[in-house]
């Protein structure tokens, strides 16, 4: 008979933690102020100090990047956390945040 396991709290067993609504809308904000600073995606992802092939996952909204990344990635394109945060939640339904 093997040992009960105890819930350690956290996420439910299965669940994740990916919400693609709001990956897509942090993608689109780093996108525009890449652009908006002329910085090419390679050389954003070299800054941040991540591969560029994670940082494309990032634009498309296919990965959702640990709150390390995001401050590394504001820093690269010249920008506060705050700042990339706040053109985030721009981009998001309004109905997401209610």
């Amino acid at each position: 008979m093997q040992p009960k396991k105890i819930n350690k709290g956290g996420r439910p067993a299965g669940a994740t933690s990916f919400d693609p609504v709001s990956a897509s809308a942090f993608g689109d904000a780093v996108r525009e102020l890449r652009l908006a600073k002329g910085i090419a995606q390679e050389a954003l992802a070299l800054r941040a100090g991540v591969d560029r092939g994670f940082m494309g996952h990032v634009e498309r909204g296919d990965r959702q990047p640990s709150l390390n990344v995001i401050l590394k990635i504001a820093k690269a394109i010249g920008c506060t956390p705050a700042k990339l945060l706040e053109e985030t939640s721009k981009r998001l339904p309004d109905e997401y945040l209610a």
